[in-house]
């Protein structure tokens, strides 16, 4: 007997996305430029919370816009790097205990086009831009951003976040988080730019946890492992009632259509041409076709199964059409998995 998951390709499930995630990471490798890489990380203080969760597809967009805006203006200031770069950012909305906290991963080049493009630019071994600067510039382009939307009418504003109708709560608000010291986080990262696209990876097509996280669920309480950052990253166990668990996890889905995975500057598809003139200043080869491969391939590649042979004598499974058999199989029993249907057969 061996279970065989349901495909609800739901891009919230941590099972049904697998072969996309690995398909997405090969073409992130193959337009990897051969130049050091950064690792930014732009976060949302906690008092613009309610205000996200109240229109999370405006305030996504935003932190995108004001991020790679942020990234990019800097990296074109002569007195910086004078030069274009190349950025892909990926938002995660949680951390380990499922809590809300939106926060934008980027992986930046290390170096860019000249403006004029006649050459590559690279930047100072180990160090990209200032991070005070980047993180004073990105406050305020992201509040400019509230306030115009704020002054236009664009909000709806009830729940949580009714007070901010009030012009005057809303200006004290305000002030208060322009006078706030914003989080952003840039490092060179040890193992290479390959190293934080894998560790994004895990992130990139589920959203706040894993079914390997998932521990139990007993006596209407959820058990799942956590890494505690402020703790030294220990591994912990945090148990929920259900309604808190599942409450959680629907933080974390995200509107419909919208796009979690961007690139900007030389990474962007209309920048294209850019992106060939980089690849001959630093001498790289052009990219070869890549080779055709199945859904069987990928999965074969990325999990060790091999789906074409049998788990039990490996021999070859053949499929056949379900009108080609002359009687209908046996009923099974099923049973539920941790987020997917699974059939025993």
């Amino acid at each position: 007997m061996r279970v065989s998951y349901n495909s609800c390709r739901d891009r919230h499930c941590p099972k049904c996305q697998g072969v996309k995630r690995a398909q997405w990471l090969e073409k992130r490798f193959e337009r990897l430029l051969p130049v050091e890489h950064f690792h930014v990380v732009f976060t949302l203080p906690a008092a613009l919370h309610p205000l996200v969760l109240y229109h999370p597809r405006r305030w996504y967009d935003l932190l995108f816009q004001a991020a790679s805006q942020t990234l990019l203006t800097l990296a074109a200031d002569r007195r910086r790097l004078g030069a274009q770069i190349g950025i892909t950012a990926i938002l995660h909305t949680g951390g380990q205990n499922l809590l809300f906290h939106p926060h934008l991963h980027c992986v930046v080049t290390g170096g860019g086009l000249s403006l004029d493009g006649s050459r590559w630019v690279t930047a100072r071994p180990g160090y990209l831009l200032p991070v005070k600067v980047l993180a004073r510039l990105f406050r305020g382009k992201f509040l400019a951003g509230v306030q115009e939307a704020y002054h236009a009418g664009q909000l709806t504003l009830g729940g949580s976040v009714a007070a901010l109708a009030d012009p005057q709560v809303f200006r004290r608000w305000l002030d208060a988080l322009y006078r706030q010291d914003w989080v952003v986080y840039a490092k060179r990262p040890f193992g290479g730019a390959q190293q934080v696209f894998r560790y994004l990876g895990r992130y990139s097509h589920r959203v706040a946890i894993a079914n390997s996280r998932l521990l139990a669920l007993a006596d209407g309480q959820v058990s799942f492992s956590w890494k505690d950052y402020a703790d030294d990253q220990r591994t912990k166990v945090m148990r929920l009632t259900a309604d808190e668990f599942i409450r959680r996890f629907l933080l974390h889905v995200l509107p419909k259509r919208f796009v979690r995975l961007r690139h900007y500057g030389l990474l962007a598809g209309r920048h294209a041409a850019q992106w060939t003139r980089c690849r001959q200043l630093l001498g790289v080869p052009d990219v070869e076709p890549p080779v055709e491969r199945t859904w069987l391939d990928r999965l074969r590649e990325w999990t060790g199964q091999d789906l074409s042979c049998c788990p039990q004598c490996q021999g070859p499974l053949t499929r056949q059409p379900l009108e080609a058999t002359t009687t209908a199989p046996a009923p099974v029993p099923q049973r539920r998995d941790a987020w997917c249907g699974v059939d025993s057969s």
